[in-house]
């Protein structure tokens, strides 16, 4: 049976924690739970966990090198576990989506995500699916404010949650937990048309 490859992107140290550039950690520890224990992979930089999800046995990832290198340890994995591309799942911060919300993708562009680029680079293809999660202000009718400027735009995505902010994304994380699920059981198209 084939091993399935679940990865939150971030940036390891404290000074990240909690920060809106570290949705796929954050995304990750809603879904198992505070209480488990991660265990640094042998090999490359990253801690690891895992588990069975829907049936399947899944490990959990999240990568230790920094956002711009989060392509290594996922390769790193692929290799070593013999993955195909379809048995890989991205969950990370999409600063075009509003806060709350999360998108299924397959086979697109970075959209300017570093981390996703590594990835891509490293996998030398697009064509993984990714769980989008949006980290954007929104307008009460659901139009985005996002900053302006590189300078702003960094200093959004290293800035932390407010508390409502993030019992929001715990909300939402039974959704993503839903679609991970569906992604590794019935494949992307079914979770796509459920979720997104």
């Amino acid at each position: 049976m084939s091993m399935k490859l679940v990865v939150g992107l971030g940036n390891p140290g404290e000074e990240y924690e909690n920060t809106r550039h570290n949705t796929g950690f954050i995304m990750l520890d809603f879904l198992l739970g505070k209480k488990i224990e991660w265990k640094q992979s042998p090999g490359t930089k990253a801690l690891f966990y895992k588990d069975l999800l829907g049936g399947k046995a899944t490990e959990f990832l999240k990568p230790t090198t920094f956002m711009n290198n989060s392509g290594v340890a996922v390769a790193f994995q692929k290799e070593k576990n013999k993955l195909k591309l379809q048995d890989i799942v991205i969950v990370y911060d999409d600063v075009d989506l509003p806060i709350g919300t999360m998108k299924i993708s397959y086979d697109r562009s970075s959209g300017g995500h570093n981390g996703l680029e590594s990835i891509i680079k490293k996998l030398k293809s697009r064509e993984f699916i990714r769980i989008r999660v949006g980290i954007a202000p929104a307008t009460p009718s659901g139009k985005i404010r996002k900053p302006k400027g590189e300078e702003a735009m960094l200093k959004f995505l290293l800035g932390k949650y407010k508390d409502s902010e993030l019992t929001e994304l715990k909300k939402l994380s039974k959704k993503v937990a839903l679609a991970v699920e569906t992604i590794l059981t019935e494949g992307k198209d079914k979770a796509m048309s459920l979720y997104n």
